[in-house]
């Protein structure tokens, strides 16, 4: 259907037939993409049925957390035990997730880890308002370390993994391994997830350098 808006210039519908098109195009290129990822055979099987624990304390094993689903992604949160305060940019991604949580939970389970204590999450819960986010304390476990992300200097990193189970058992299905890839601005490794830089792409003046604050 042909399409044009009030008082546009003859210019602007040119210019604009040719973004279209490259859209059309990065459409059907994120769906080969999307289509490649649910093709990926089995990765390696978990090692350990990583020991952690709610935010209220309560022990969660990782197999625990799949409840009734077979796959389960999980969210490293960029919150060291030696840290003040989160990482903004984790944060304001945890903040577009908080309210689709119920609706994920229909399709597969969702938890966010930190390498902090539970008294501590249970803080920023409710300071962040994240009332949907369950979050798991990785103290004590080597789940950060295995799962890409904890560096060796002990600094903590924003990746995302996905793990899925059957009949033999819980094994690794992908992680935003992205984030690894040189980037001229960012890793943009979990884009596709996050509503706040997608919406801002669709802007005159994009991204630019804006960063976002804690609060």
């Amino acid at each position: 259907m042909p399409v044009s808006l009030p008082n546009e210039s003859p210019e602007y519908r040119t210019a604009r037939n040719r973004l279209l098109s490259a859209e059309a195009e990065l459409r059907a290129k994120v769906e080969e993409v999307a289509s490649l990822r649910r093709g990926l055979p089995n990765g390696g099987a978990v090692p350990q049925d990583y020991a952690l624990r709610s935010d209220r304390g309560a022990p969660a094993p990782l197999s625990s957390l799949f409840g009734s689903h077979d796959t389960l992604a999980i969210y490293s949160l960029m919150y060291g035990p030696d840290a003040q305060a989160p990482c903004p940019m984790c944060s304001a991604f945890l903040d577009g997730l908080n309210g689709q949580v119920p609706h994920i939970s229909q399709k597969i389970a969702f938890a966010v880890v930190a390498q902090n204590t539970c008294e501590k999450l249970a803080e920023l819960k409710a300071t962040m308002g994240w009332s949907d986010l369950p979050l798991y304390s990785a103290l004590g476990t080597d789940y950060q370390r295995d799962y890409l992300a904890e560096a060796e200097d002990g600094s903590q990193l924003p990746i995302l993994n996905v793990f899925q189970r059957d009949q033999d058992g819980i094994s690794h299905f992908w992680s935003s391994e992205l984030f690894f890839e040189p980037s001229d601005w960012h890793p943009r490794h979990v884009d596709a997830a996050w509503p706040l830089w997608n919406i801002l792409d669709f802007t005159p003046r994009g991204r630019g350098d804006f960063f976002p604050s804690l609060r």
